[in-house]
């Protein structure tokens, strides 16, 4: 396959000034943006995304889960198309380019190619997945699930966020409910590629240009249920507490030492936690909270899994309490396809970039679409790694860089036609 010339590179302005525009919409109440999905502010923003690619000749499809594909055709009609996308929607303290840049970079692509009169064998589909966040309407990565055939139409129309309001409901009267069945595309698809900041710390520490993310982490978590007596703090005698926060609070520096233990690529903690009955003076009689433990190899997730029911059983029956274990989410690691993460390493360094392995801390539509067409992912750095919150912050200068290497990778596995 020809390569483009180290020399084609996007309009880093026109980029930036898109990005820009899309934030206006939903905006935070400090810098970023709540872009929730199905909301209005969802559908406005689906709409300019829409301008943008029919002015710059693509055609829309939609399908019943409301994945946006915008497409430009190739010369070649039988041969499959390139996808590149991410997600438009936004935490309810979000950033500005958390999947945003992924989705915007994509359309810079197509844009880039029409100002330079480039064409490719294979179509290129620029891609908005619904409901990546999984913020409102959990899990997260719903559609693209749904599209790979992890989860079912049903199932995710069904589906309520904390008003009681119905994911199928809502995508209904927002006016983006397509007519095409949701993963009628998945046997037609070349490749795929998402662009991503890396929403963590590691590229900028390193101080590198591009992260070529080679694997996914698998993700598990288990609920923890611990039951004690609740009683009043002041009155109850030390010997006579059943005090289930304390189990907790326990049992979560013992998450903290196993996934130490798995250095250097496992992760752990409790991110949901609701203590019953919360009250100032009184013991907390009851706790539920959600363990998440991560790594790119299924055995270390299974092994900290069984260390951690093993371990909170015995800090349980010594404190007199009662423990209930559920798993309630998790998806295997990802190893991305090995041609797919070659042309982005060779794009990177094509074009002088410079870039490192990485292996991706968060679950993306990517990870999902991966089980179905050969897969990689393009990571840029954030400022301090901070992501999901207003503050998030990339520089132009980062956006240029991940978006050229998405532009070469995504036209070379294209096929240029001389």
């Amino acid at each position: 396959m020809a390569a483009p010339g180290e020399n084609l590179r996007i309009n880093a302005d026109r980029l930036w000034d898109s990005l820009m525009e899309m934030a206006k919409i939903g905006p935070g109440v400090a810098g970023g943006n709540n872009r929730q999905t199905l909301t209005d502010a969802d559908s406005e923003g689906r709409k300019l995304f829409q301008k943008w690619c029919e002015d710059a000749g693509m055609t829309m499809g939609v399908d019943t889960m409301g994945n946006m594909f915008m497409t430009r055709p190739g010369t070649d009609p039988d041969a499959l198309p390139v996808y590149v996308g991410s997600h438009l929607d936004t935490q309810p303290t979000g950033g500005k380019y958390d999947g945003v840049l992924g989705v915007l970079g994509g359309l810079e692509v197509v844009r880039t190619m029409n100002d330079l009169g480039i064409k490719t064998k294979h179509p290129i589909v620029v891609t908005n997945w619904t409901n990546e966040e999984g913020t409102r309407f959990a899990p997260a990565m719903l559609a693209s699930g749904v599209f790979a055939g992890i989860h079912s139409l049903d199932e995710a129309y069904a589906k309520e966020d904390h008003e009681g309001l119905k994911f199928g409901d809502e995508l209904k009267r927002i006016g983006w409910v397509g007519d095409e069945e949701v993963g009628a595309r998945k046997d037609k698809m070349h490749a795929m590629f998402e662009l991503h900041i890396e929403q963590g710390p590691i590229l900028e520490t390193e101080g590198k240009d591009i992260g070529v993310v080679t694997h996914g982490q698998g993700l598990s978590w288990t609920q923890v249920t611990i039951t004690g007596k609740d009683s009043h703090t002041g009155s109850t005698p030390m010997p006579m507490r059943k005090n289930a926060g304390l189990g907790m609070a326990r049992i979560l520096e013992l998450v903290d030492e196993i996934a130490w233990s798995h250095k250097p690529h496992a992760v752990g903690a409790a991110g949901h936690i609701d203590v019953y009955p919360n009250s100032r003076n009184v013991i907390p009689g009851k706790v539920v909270f959600t363990i998440d433990f991560r790594s790119p190899d299924i055995n270390v997730i299974a092994a900290m899994e069984e260390d951690m029911k093993k371990g909170a059983k015995k800090i349980c029956d010594m404190m007199g309490l009662e423990v209930e274990f559920e798993k309630v989410g998790g998806f295997d690691p990802v190893t991305f396809d090995e041609n797919c993460v070659t042309a982005v390493r060779n794009a990177a360094e094509r074009l002088g970039y410079t870039h490192q392995n990485i292996i991706s801390g968060a679950g993306h539509d990517a990870c999902w679409i991966n089980k179905v067409a050969p897969t990689a992912m393009i990571m840029c750095p954030c400022v301090d790694g901070l992501s999901h919150n207003e503050a998030e912050e990339i520089s132009k200068d980062w956006a240029k860089a991940g978006t050229d290497v998405l532009f070469h990778a995504v036209v070379e596995t294209a096929e240029i036609v001389e």
